[in-house]
């Protein structure tokens, strides 16, 4: 069993990506909704649920993790590798090395959440493989709460990509960084404003690339799905027709625990 798990629903987007790599594979969901989101809490809070979490995932039979969210990533992927020496874990972490990379006018942004934008983990990721590019570092308050709660569509969300979105590009960005996985639903938006002149950056693929190389044996089960939550787990399943994700469905064993 490979288990993913995130504050909510953003680590869905990384889900539907191992699911298409590893069709195989059984998968438990487990979304901290209890908590959501962490882009604005401490560290140590956010360290403390990820390492609970982590436990309870391996405990319950998870042989490799995958942490689907960044501000858990930056904040507690270490910790978590140290508590489970012997099991794999894949973290995620914002795609700044193939933005710089890629970038033509040498200036990237990276839309990241509050606790992601402090943590001497991003700093350092930009210092190591963007350090011949200009990066625009954006925090993007209350952008994960308008997916947990579907309001993607509200015209409040709408302004606010325009408002943090123009600037970005009136600077000469060309790629767009998403540093959260809540923000690959929010990729219509994002276009619509940035239109031919960024491009996102998106590392959900490349997650599931790692876990596919790590998977060994477990790439090998019924193509089974079981989605769990710390609270209203029966929002996990509502939402996946909503996110565009309805073809999990049918990979989904038993209730919503």
């Amino acid at each position: 069993m490979i288990g993913v798990f995130d504050s909510g629903l953003g680590g869905l987007s990384v889900l539907a990506a191992l699911a298409q790599a590893l069709p195989a594979a059984d998968f438990t969901y487990y979304a901290d909704t209890a908590h959501v989101p962490y882009g604005n809490k401490e560290d140590g809070f956010i360290q403390g649920r990820v390492l609970e979490v982590g436990a309870d995932l391996v405990a319950s039979g998870c042989s490799l993790l995958v942490v689907a969210c960044n501000t858990a990533t930056v904040a507690a992927v270490q910790a978590l590798r140290a508590m489970h020496p012997g099991i794999p874990v894949v973290g995620v972490e914002p795609g700044i090395k193939p933005a710089a990379q890629s970038s033509r006018s040498g200036r990237i942004a990276v839309l990241v959440t509050e606790a992601t934008a402090r943590s001497s983990r991003l700093k350092r990721l930009i210092d190591e493989h963007a350090g011949m590019v200009d990066v625009f570092v954006e925090p993007c308050p209350g952008w994960a709460t308008h997916v947990e709660t579907l309001h993607l569509d509200d015209p409040v969300l709408a302004a606010d990509v325009r408002r943090r979105i123009e600037p970005l590009l009136d600077r000469g960005v060309d790629r767009i960084v998403l540093g959260c996985t809540h923000y690959s639903f929010l990729a219509p938006l994002l276009h619509a404003v940035a239109g031919e002149r960024a491009e996102l950056v998106d590392v959900a693929d490349a997650v599931a690339r790692q876990a596919q190389r790590l998977a060994g044996h477990l790439a090998q089960g019924d193509g089974r799905l079981h989605l769990r939550a710390s609270a209203h787990p029966e929002r996990l399943r509502a939402a996946l027709p909503r996110l565009h994700l309805g073809h999990l469905e049918a990979r989904l064993i038993g209730g919503i625990t």
